[in-house]
């Protein structure tokens, strides 16, 4: 039995008192003939440790496979869009410098999007063309940044924007070509002449520069075309197809929506990429639940370990409980001392995950480079993914709601024991003692 040396317990002044917390963490510091209840109070522990890691770890990884991706769809893509009867309203440039002075819009672009015929390298293929001003190219971050200064140069110079155009990385290397080798685009539909429609049109033009998106779907199917070129060439002169518009806050969008509307003017209809990335965006929030949800019961049955740990506990200490009740000590004592027991478990394994899964969150790429270097394998491909290392994005919010639910669920683990343990007769238990 163990000896308790303390004074006659009192009434607590708060919801825990100190001898109730002492004695519960001396009955988790078990002695040798004991040892199986520091051995289940061990592995309860180190799971709830581990669950809570791979919780935050996995939630951080998604996280900045979420952010990067998005990154580089909005780069590539408008975060905002006008269309309706402003693009052909001869007000329309007025309306642009008025959307580019909205609080929020970093920049505006008219564009023009056509789907053509490629022919080159002995290759042909469809892609699309999108028509766009050369002030306007460096709105995509990653796409201006991948290429050379002399396509930076040349685009946009020459008649009516001149023949070089910007065909994507994935696309060159399908169809066999480099900078300065001739493209022959073919366009289905062409100019409008005095006799009509002239239908299909064909035009060879050069490569002037090679871009990459780090989005591969991107790079196979698009080709970038100073403006007044591509509405020369498929017979829209004149004609935009869509304004785009970059803001600084892509997540919240929704609050430009009336100041964008009002300086676009009565035929101005605003859309944003949630509603052109619909099904991806609800791709990821599925994903990102179903995540948590699956995670989270991982953290659930780490947790219920704890009742093994208590239940031999209460199991061991009868007839200290026993003894405890005939000197004065209350049924809500015995349920705080077991409660505080198994939620110190608990806590101090959902510190140490907390710790650990922020740890190799916030050092993941010299992890990786370790690991890769120590196995002589490489983990993660950055020609697949163009991204140097795998990467994480530490969440304040999951980090709150994963704490919050292991110790949650810690707590119910210990009080279904130890209410046991509150209603246990002295009598009884002594009566075989």
């Amino acid at each position: 039995m163990t000896v308790v040396a303390a004074d006659k317990p009192t009434k607590p002044a708060g919801p825990f008192s100190a001898w109730e917390i002492e004695l519960a963490l001396r009955y988790l510091r078990a002695k040798r003939k004991e040892g199986g209840i520091a051995l289940i109070a061990i592995i309860s522990y180190v799971a709830i440790s581990l669950a809570v890691m791979a919780l935050i770890v996995v939630m951080s990884i998604m996280a900045g496979f979420r952010s990067e991706l998005l990154s580089r769809m909005l780069s590539f893509n408008g975060h905002m869009y006008v269309q309706g009867q402003i693009l052909s309203d001869p007000e329309r440039e007025a309306a642009v410098t008025r959307i580019s002075r909205v609080p929020g819009v970093i920049s505006v672009s008219p564009v023009t999007e056509n789907q053509a015929l490629v022919r080159g390298g002995g290759q042909t293929t469809g892609a699309v063309v999108r028509g766009l001003r050369p002030q306007d190219l460096d709105s995509m971050s990653f796409v201006y940044d991948s290429l050379g200064d002399e396509a930076k140069r040349t685009f946009g110079q020459g008649p009516y924007g001149g023949d070089n155009v910007l065909i994507g990385k994935a696309l060159a290397e399908g169809m066999g070509l480099r900078v300065g080798d001739p493209i022959t685009l073919y366009s289905p539909t062409g100019a409008d002449s005095a006799f009509g429609n002239l239908g299909g049109l064909e035009k060879v033009y050069r490569v002037g520069g090679l871009f990459t998106s780090g989005t591969a779907d991107f790079d196979r199917a698009f080709i970038f075309m100073p403006l007044e070129q591509a509405q020369l060439f498929f017979g829209k002169e004149g004609v935009w197809d869509v304004i785009e518009m970059k803001v600084d806050q892509p997540d919240r969008v929704a609050e430009l929506y009336d100041p964008v509307r009002t300086a676009a003017g009565p035929g101005g209809l605003v859309s944003d990429w949630r509603d052109r990335l619909a099904a991806f965006w609800g791709a990821l929030k599925v994903e990102r639940v179903a995540m948590s949800i699956i995670l989270g019961l991982v953290v659930a049955i780490a947790a219920l370990n704890i009742i093994s740990g208590i239940v031999m506990l209460v199991k061991n200490k009868t007839r200290d409980v026993a003894i405890l009740r005939t000197v004065g000590a209350s049924q809500m004592s015995m349920l705080r001392i077991f409660f505080v027991a198994g939620a110190a478990i608990g806590v101090a394994g959902t510190a140490t995950g907390l710790f650990l899964g922020l740890v190799f969150c916030l050092n993941i790429a010299p992890i990786q480079h370790f690991l890769e270097a120590l196995l002589g394998i490489q983990l993660f491909n950055a020609d697949v993914y163009m991204l140097d290392a795998i990467p994480a994005l530490v969440d304040p919010g999951d980090v709150f709601w994963v704490t919050v639910w292991s110790l949650f669920m810690s707590c119910i683990a210990s009080l279904l024991p130890s209410w046991r343990a509150a209603k246990m007769d002295p009598v009884e238990a002594l009566r075989y003692e």
